[in-house]
């Protein structure tokens, strides 16, 4: 598992004709990374990309809750520090190390059967008494069978195949070599090179954001950085 000191490697097949990357040859855990994604609330995304210099207009909504008086917003930490429906644990790099990972929820007595995630709601069933006593919220275990033993989203019994637009898909020696002319037009391998490239943080949130943005989202985050063998030749 990737921590923020450690990074994941990614085998990448470029096109130094077209200066592109076609795909990038994987270990489950990039693909947790990116499964991952799907999962993270919209306010923790805009966040993340705020700084990056996000497109659109989300980030302006984030900066308003952020820059009201407590006087005109109820909870303001719902919004803009929504807890993740995942653990932690199960995520193959810590992106979101400041994101509350563990639910508190309230009720009113230890003999009431009422809870609510809002210390500022009344109990249905106590004359309306405020909820304020916090308790901690217990996830249940793990079944067996439900996550591989090394945790996450997918098996850990191949490599998997990340294509330019984030297209997964398990290796496929056959349909790499098919996949070559069919999808990706290319007719000589001559212009083919493998790249072995690092992905961490940076590169994580460089991905995040091209992926609002761009359907060539593994050339953008990685051609600047790689030296094709056509300009190792010219030099």
């Amino acid at each position: 598992m990737a921590t923020d000191e450690t990074k994941l490697s990614l085998k990448l097949l470029i096109d130094t004709k077209a200066k592109k990357v076609l795909f990038a040859e994987v270990e489950k855990d990039f693909v947790d990374f990116l499964f991952h994604i799907l999962t993270l609330p919209v306010g923790v995304v805009t966040k993340l990309l705020t700084e990056k210099g996000m497109k659109g207009c989300l980030h302006n909504i984030y900066e308003s809750v952020e820059n009201m008086s407590d006087t005109y917003i109820q909870s303001k930490d719902m919004i803009l520090k929504p807890e993740c429906p995942y653990r932690i644990s199960l995520v193959p790099l810590q992106l979101l190390n400041d994101v509350p990972i563990q639910r508190v929820v309230y009720n009113c007595t230890d003999k009431c059967a009422y809870a609510t995630d809002d210390p500022s709601a009344k109990c249905p069933n106590c004359q309306w008494q405020a909820m304020t006593r916090m308790m901690r919220y217990v996830a249940p275990p793990i079944e067996k069978g439900v996550y591989p033993a090394k945790g996450g989203f997918v098996q850990n019994v191949m490599r998997y195949m990340v294509m330019d637009d984030l297209v997964v898909k398990p290796v496929s020696a056959i349909s790499t070599i098919t996949g070559l002319n069919k999808y990706f037009n290319v007719m000589n391998v001559d212009f083919l090179q493998e790249e072995m490239v690092e992905f961490g943080k940076e590169e994580a949130l460089k991905l995040l954001k091209s992926s609002f943005e761009s359907k060539a989202v593994l050339t953008s985050v990685f051609m600047s950085s790689v030296r094709l063998k056509t300009e190792l030749v010219c030099q």
